[in-house]
């Protein structure tokens, strides 16, 4: 149903043909690479949080891992992933196809700056054998995310992985 969801909303905006149905990929940043033809780094995972006020997602480059002690920074609560069996009801879309789009009311959107180094990202399309092929600007503009955030560490090669999720 999610897929369907995302769809939809491509097609009203004129976008459809970025939606692409493939194969099975899987739910690992690893799977859509090796089916889009791309990089891992050129896959925008959609991490799910929850905090205190709600879920909340942060679109990150796949050679991206989320730093605790950045998230808290910028937060001001410890990072906690939704748990697996509370995905789909708290955001729309079922583990390993989570993404920025069509998503349930509330649920906030947070876009990380180690996206922006890529002219195109590819993110699920809201289940485990679609993608959504766009720009860092397009995504911005499809997503609505609250903003922009830096809570990743590893692309840029800065600290090491300690204390990433």
């Amino acid at each position: 149903m999610s897929y369907e969801k995302v769809k939809e909303y491509f097609e009203s905006v004129g976008l459809g043909e970025r939606v692409i149905n493939r194969a099975r990929i899987g739910d690992t940043v690893e799977n859509a690479a090796d089916a889009v033809g791309c990089d891992p780094a050129h896959i925008a995972k959609t991490m799910s949080f929850l905090q205190n006020d709600g879920p909340v997602l942060i679109v990150v480059a796949g050679d991206a891992r989320v730093n605790n002690s950045k998230y808290k920074a910028r937060f001001l609560q410890k990072a906690v992933m939704i748990p697996g069996d509370q995905v789909e009801a708290l955001t729309g879309h079922g583990p390993g196809a989570v993404c920025p789009y069509a998503l349930k009311k509330g649920v906030r959107v947070f876009l990380d700056v180690s996206l922006k180094r890529f002219d195109t990202v590819h993110s699920s399309g809201g289940s485990l054998s679609s993608t959504v092929s766009l720009s860092p600007t397009e995504l911005e503009a499809h997503c609505a995310p609250v903003g922009w955030v830096d809570v990743c560490k590893g692309w840029n090669d800065e600290q090491g992985e300690a204390g990433a999720v």
